[in-house]
């Protein structure tokens, strides 16, 4: 089970044409803001006032001392209307084992930090964590960190996976240039 799974290759997108593999994102994009405004009603004045947000699904594994992770999402510039389709790719070293299969919305307070994220796209953080869901059993993890320096704020939900697990880990996100 874990040899195939941990070393996830990039996530598979439903549909062959741009347009599809588009909307497959932008479904994914729906599904996770209205698991946000279901655990949070508030966030979502807090996206609508926002400069933009970014919303990612991840299939991340640990395998004893390595963390890998692979997925894809869109950046929304309020502002502009325009969305940025990126993907992302982490690798970390620290204790741990297991799968999980997350989500992440992360709001951006101002321009320069968007701007930023969708030209630049590196985050380096530290991580514990441990959750366990699988289908409909067990619950449900929203965890939400506001960084005021930067003027962010990130939710994390995990979708299905057993995971415990402290990582340092380096997460570069980019664009997509296929679906742009």
């Amino acid at each position: 089970m874990f040899s195939s799974a941990c070393f996830q290759a990039a996530p598979v997108f439903r549909g062959k044409a741009k347009a599809e593999r588009q909307g497959y994102v932008n479904d994914m994009r729906s599904e996770t803001l209205k698991m946000l405004y279901d655990y949070k009603p508030s966030a979502s004045a807090q996206l609508s006032e926002a400069v933009g947000y970014a919303v990612f699904s991840n299939i991340n594994s640990n395998l004893l001392l390595l963390s890998t992770g692979s997925g894809y999402g869109v950046v929304h510039d309020n502002q502009s209307g325009e969305d940025t389709y990126m993907r992302m790719a982490s690798a970390g070293i620290g204790i741990g084992l297991g799968i999980k299969d997350f989500r992440a919305v992360i709001v951006f307070d101002n321009r320069r930090t968007l701007d930023s994220f969708i030209e630049n796209g590196w985050d380096f953080t530290g991580q514990a964590d441990a959750a366990a869901k699988s289908g409909d059993k067990g619950g449900e993890l929203l965890s939400g960190t506001v960084n005021t320096d930067l003027g962010i704020t990130v939710y994390q939900f995990t979708e299905n996976g057993l995971v415990a697990q402290a990582t340092l880990q380096g997460t570069k996100y980019w664009i997509d240039k296929k679906l742009n």
